[in-house]
């Protein structure tokens, strides 16, 4: 019987997306019935992959959580960054089942955090080229001028690239929404880094059809079945299940 390549494995383990996965066994991270796997390795019925010593296998429940991530709390499944002891979001949460962050919210900004415990979806909402909505609430230092809302619409020049053009409007004197379809690094604090702008605050209030709404900091619920079914429809399931 023909296997299922170790990528797509560590993937539908929930271990990581598929271009993570790639990178892990190319770092030599992998075992695969004892021996370090390669690039384009089939796990067959029976065998067993470990990653950093670790055995995973594939998890039959569909685990899809929205937490409300605090200021501080870091979007890592690692015990330290940089050589210092830290609070991973993973540690913090203490799901009774191995789940893992979809992509990063920094740990100076709070808001919504998608876990689940399903690498191919967390791969296709991370993919930029699905053009996935991420909505913001940013406060920054001084007054929102209609030149700075306009030229951050626009797309702004950061990191050697032009951030594509977004949907952006003003709340407050000092404060603004945000909505995305990209996830650069840091990407709102630099955008308004470009425009003499510092941020003060911000809150990650939506991940294409899941809201902020109703949670409290630091806690997390499940998301209902016709969330979930929303979900996988806008990251192109044809069939879905939903339990």
């Amino acid at each position: 019987m023909e296997g299922i390549r170790i990528n797509k494995y560590l993937s539908e383990a929930g271990i990581c997306s598929r271009r993570e996965a790639d990178r892990l066994i190319q770092a030599g991270r992998v075992l695969l019935a004892g021996r370090t796997a390669i690039p384009g390795d089939k796990v067959s019925e029976g065998q067993e992959v470990a990653v950093d010593g670790k055995v995973v296998s594939r998890e039959g429940e569909e685990i899809f959580l929205a937490f409300y991530k605090p200021k501080g709390v870091v979007c890592t499944t690692a015990d330290t960054e940089h050589g210092e002891k830290i609070q991973n979001v993973v540690e913090y949460v203490q799901y009774p089942k191995r789940v893992y962050p979809v992509g990063r919210l920094d740990k100076d900004s709070e808001g919504l955090l998608l876990m689940t415990n399903q690498g191919e979806v967390m791969e296709k909402i991370l993919r930029s080229r699905y053009g996935h909505e991420k909505e913001y609430f940013v406060k920054v230092d001084h007054k929102v001028e209609e030149s700075f809302i306009q030229g951050m619409k626009k797309g702004v020049p950061i990191l050697d690239t032009v951030t594509k053009p977004c949907k952006v409007w003003k709340e407050s004197e000092t404060s603004f929404h945000i909505i995305l379809t990209q996830g650069l690094n840091r990407q709102i604090r630099r955008m308004c880094e470009y425009f003499g702008y510092r941020v003060v605050y911000l809150r990650r209030d939506r991940v294409m059809n899941i809201t902020l709404e109703g949670l409290k900091k630091g806690r997390y619920r499940e998301l209902t079945a016709q969330e979930i079914k929303e979900l996988k429809r806008e990251c192109g399931w044809r069939e879905y299940h939903v339990k």
